[in-house]
């Protein structure tokens, strides 16, 4: 009681001594304001429980993903034929176009593929291409399309529930296609969506997670897309007619959309990106909740541009937020990246979906191959994360391509029969494991290239790349021999120097703005 009596006639005595208060407003203390990368590392976690769970659910959409596009594989192949019991029939021919009608039939009968419901051989053999080619065409809008919408008012995870809505009902119409005609609009129409996936699911995966986690785990995704090859080579063993397996690889984009979905995050950097101040910081404060973590109430996102100008605080936005691809190729230094981007991503998607074709002419069984296929790039995906922070992206963007390159050039120079066939084949796998080990980084050296302010619109464009190197390959498999090969090696070896000209990203900011990604330029001599 005495002691705080004594405290209590002080704090009249103070009271009396002090001038009469001010009628200035009273100025608020400064609150830490950092970027979205920085709150990461100093309150929130760069890789803990939620970005781990938030990075596998997401990547879901990848296996999916791998359904919708290899099913084609399956559905499209030319299935086995014998000759009809009692009618002329010459059983040691080559193929039926050299056999009379009626003298033979498929084996498993016309459901068992679209090649024998239409009668896709020999003169519209062609047929089969032409919808592989309209799929990848469609890839080719959906990748611009769905990359801007993205990027604006729709955002990443609005747009990967639009694009696995639209997949699930496209497949499910394709298995019901009564014409030829039909089947080749569908698949068109399901390259479109299947095209905006990739764009939205390796962004929404991948942004939340810290500088110094972010590479290995963005290398992470592609286990996700062999596991779909694996996956779906089960389901085409099980479910051998050609409708009833679009069916079944159809239906897991709806269950994804109603099961796993709800449970995923939008992206906190699209949120800042747009305005949305609240929406952001309500993410990052899930993130250190769930992470273990705590974040002080007066810490507060801000972007980088922000963090290099404090007087210039969303003006440079708003421009962008309008026009994101014009300011895109509006700035040196992102024009530049674009080029070099989408032309790495032109000729490496030219080797890689030619490999995968010639893989099919092995003659072997059909389902064993395509899963050993899919097992056969997870340890180049292994091997090219564990480098990763050694040779850095250039590193392994050069080694991957000039690998790819190296083994189809001896490839191109071996002979196609004998011992030497088997040689050539072993080139081909060689150069499989390289690019598979290349696009496993690709999109995360993409992400880094870019701002979130153009991001999407910049991965878009590259996807949009890749589906036409996609479009052409089978055009170069036709080819055949050595010549098909050396196409696959001048690919490789023009992709690996192109790589050259990109700066490294290993352990740099992740920026959100032009402005932010200019001004970082500037004062960090070499750096992304």
């Amino acid at each position: 009681m005495l002691r705080m009596s004594t405290l209590t006639s002080a704090h009249v005595e103070l009271q009396e001594q002090q001038p009469p208060p001010s009628t200035e407003p009273a100025v608020e203390l400064p609150k830490e304001r950092l970027t979205v990368d920085d709150m990461l590392q100093k309150y929130c976690g760069e890789f803990g429980p939620w970005q781990l769970k938030n990075f596998m659910l997401v990547n879901l959409s990848w296996t999916l993903e791998a359904l919708h596009i290899m099913v084609v594989i399956f559905a499209d192949h030319e299935p086995q034929w014998r000759c009809v019991e009692g009618v002329a029939c010459d059983r040691a021919g080559k193929s039926v176009c050299e056999l009379k009608l009626g003298s033979w039939e498929w084996v498993e009968g016309r459901r068992s593929s679209t090649v024998a419901q239409w009668g896709l051989i020999c003169g519209d053999k062609y047929k089969v291409g032409l919808a592989q080619a309209m799929f990848f065409l469609g890839c080719m809008m959906g990748s611009a399309i769905f990359g801007y919408l993205s990027n604006s008012a729709l955002g990443r995870k609005r747009t990967l529930a639009l694009v696995s809505s639209l997949n699930a009902t496209f497949g499910l119409l394709t298995a019901a296609s009564p014409y030829y005609w039909t089947y080749v609009l569908l698949r068109f129409l399901t390259g479109i969506s299947s095209g905006g996936n990739s764009v939205s699911t390796f962004v929404l995966a991948t942004e939340p997670i810290g500088p110094t986690k972010r590479g290995v785990a963005g290398m992470s995704s592609f286990y996700f897309f062999a596991g779909g090859i694996a996956i779906l080579s089960g389901m085409a063993y099980t479910f051998r007619p050609w409708r009833e397996l679009y069916i079944v690889s159809s239906i897991p984009s709806l269950l994804f959309l109603v099961a796993v979905l709800p449970f995923v995050f939008e992206s906190p950097r699209w949120y800042l990106v747009r305005g949305k101040l609240d929406e952001a910081m309500k993410v990052m404060k899930s993130i250190a909740i769930c992470n273990g973590k705590h974040l002080p109430e007066g810490v507060i996102l801000l972007l980088d541009q922000e963090a290099f100008n404090k007087d210039d605080r969303g003006s440079g936005l708003k421009r962008e937020e309008k026009g994101s691809f014009v300011v895109l190729i509006r700035s040196p230094i992102t024009r530049i990246r674009l080029l070099l981007a989408m032309s790495i991503s032109f000729v490496g998607a030219i080797a890689y979906y030619g490999l995968s074709l010639n893989v099919v002419n092995l003659k072997t069984n059909l389902y064993l191959s395509v899963l050993l296929n899919a097992v056969a790039e997870i340890p180049a995906y292994t091997i090219t994360a564990a480098l990763l922070g050694r040779l850095g992206r250039k590193g392994i963007g050069v080694g991957t391509l000039w690998f790819t390159g190296g083994f189809c050039l001896i490839g191109s120079l071996l002979r196609s029969h004998g011992k030497w066939k088997v040689a050539r084949m072993v080139c081909g796998i060689m150069g499989i494991f390289g690019m598979a080990g290349n696009y496993n980084f690709l999109f995360l050296y993409l992400e880094e290239l870019f701002p979130t302010a153009v991001r999407n619109t910049a991965m878009g464009c590259a996807t949009l790349a890749i589906q036409m190197g996609a479009v052409l390959a089978p055009f170069v498999v036709v080819l055949g021999g050595g010549l098909a090969f050396g196409v696959f090696a001048v690919c490789g070896l023009v992709g690996g120097s192109l790589v050259f000209f990109l700066p490294e990203t290993v352990n740099k900011p992740l920026y959100d703005t032009m402005a932010g990604m200019e001004l970082g330029q500037r004062t960090s001599p070499g750096g992304a």
